[in-house]
């Protein structure tokens, strides 16, 4: 036998809920557009193949030329001067950057087929030679500053000695900066089928990691570089302008500025593009998709034109100075190359050869 009451307390809420799903049907519901998630950032097919190609370009020209580079300077006979050993590390550190492009080359193509254990590797020398490449810009910019500025306490420096210590410290800092590298892996992508190599971080720590990994990134790697080689140079470039000796002076003057705005130019685009990241991802700024496309393109844009400083690096350090160029026409000359070679010398004052030796 049915309790009227409990039938009672069934059919009333049974009408309670009609009418709260009656309530709720009748009711409009918007959706904030800044909660929702932004669409996938996709490359046209078009301009996958013209990064694939910019990227092998890039291999052939800097490879060549780092090479040069490095063997010049390392088959000199004599001790090499600071500034022919940070150029020589600069060399090498551009050829780890170089011997990585094929592997984003075929990434970019055809995704990455190299593996979980290569992902890690590529991306360590590739974070390893990005930084070490600039620190090592910067150690030239305070070598020239105390030739130039400096030229009493740098005869009186043990500079050589000091030099390979800077050299070991430069490396061990690209290692540390290097080291989230390790966080990458290989995974399928949600929005293809293609094999990605990227940074894979623990979903409930991945802003204070990513944060914090770009914050020493950007400090060490960019930001306390940038702040010493403007006013290095740009002091140097003062003293320059009251000293004799025209053309020696306006040559080693171009190669400062030509120095100054290639960096600014390679690398510039591309830190501004992650700082922008990180204030989007850290909620600096607010979030909001458009924006945050458009930061997405261009970390992709200016990381690629980041790479042509590796390219332009032998020509502004090496190509252009006569010291340069005598020692490769002689090695050239010994091997069969040329068959005779001018070698031009110069009798200026101390501080005019310390120019030539250090600029040309």
């Amino acid at each position: 036998m049915t309790d009227p009451n409990k039938s009672s307390f069934i059919l009333d809420f049974g009408s309670i809920y009609d009418e709260l799903n009656f309530t709720y049907n009748d009711t409009d519901f918007n959706l904030n557009p800044e909660t929702q998630p932004c669409d996938t950032f996709r490359i046209p097919d078009a301009v996958i193949v013209v990064v694939g190609v910019f990227y092998v370009l890039v291999f052939l020209l800097a490879l060549p030329g780092n090479l040069v580079v490095g063997l010049v300077i390392g088959l000199s006979k004599r001790s090499l001067p600071p500034s022919d050993l940070y150029l020589l590390h600069l060399a090498v550190a551009d050829i780890l950057l170089t011997v990585t492009l094929p592997f984003w080359a075929t990434s970019v193509t055809k995704g990455w087929v190299f593996g979980d254990a290569m992902c890690k590797i590529v991306t360590i020398l590739q974070e390893l030679s990005f930084y070490s490449s600039i620190l090592f810009l910067t150690c030239i910019s305070i070598d020239r500053y105390m030739v130039i500025v400096r030229a009493t306490e740098a005869r009186r420096a043990n500079r050589q000695q000091v030099s390979w210590g800077v050299c070991a410290a430069v490396w061990s800092v690209g290692a540390l900066l290097s080291l989230p590298g390790l966080l990458n892996s290989s995974f399928k992508s949600q929005s293809s089928s293609m094999i990605l190599c990227a940074e894979q971080y623990d979903p409930g720590h991945a802003d204070a990691w990513r944060l914090a990994t770009r914050i020493l990134r950007q400090t060490l790697g960019f930001l306390i570089p940038l702040a010493i080689m403007l006013p290095c140079y740009g002091v140097t470039i003062k003293r320059l302008l009251h000293i004799r000796g025209g053309f020696q002076r306006q040559r080693a003057m171009r190669v400062i500025v030509s120095v100054v705005v290639a960096f600014l130019l390679c690398w510039t685009p591309y830190h501004i593009a992650v700082m922008a990241d990180t204030f989007f991802r850290s909620k600096v700024v607010p979030y909001q998709c458009p924006a945050r496309m458009a930061v997405d393109q261009a970390m992709f844009a200016t990381q690629s034109l980041g790479l042509l400083h590796s390219c332009v690096n032998p020509v502004l350090y090496a190509f252009v100075g006569e010291k340069f160029r005598r020692n490769l026409f002689q090695i050239m000359k010994k091997i069969g190359v040329l068959k005779r070679t001018s070698v031009t010398r110069s009798s200026r004052s101390s501080l005019s050869s310390e120019i030539t030796s250090t600029f040309m």
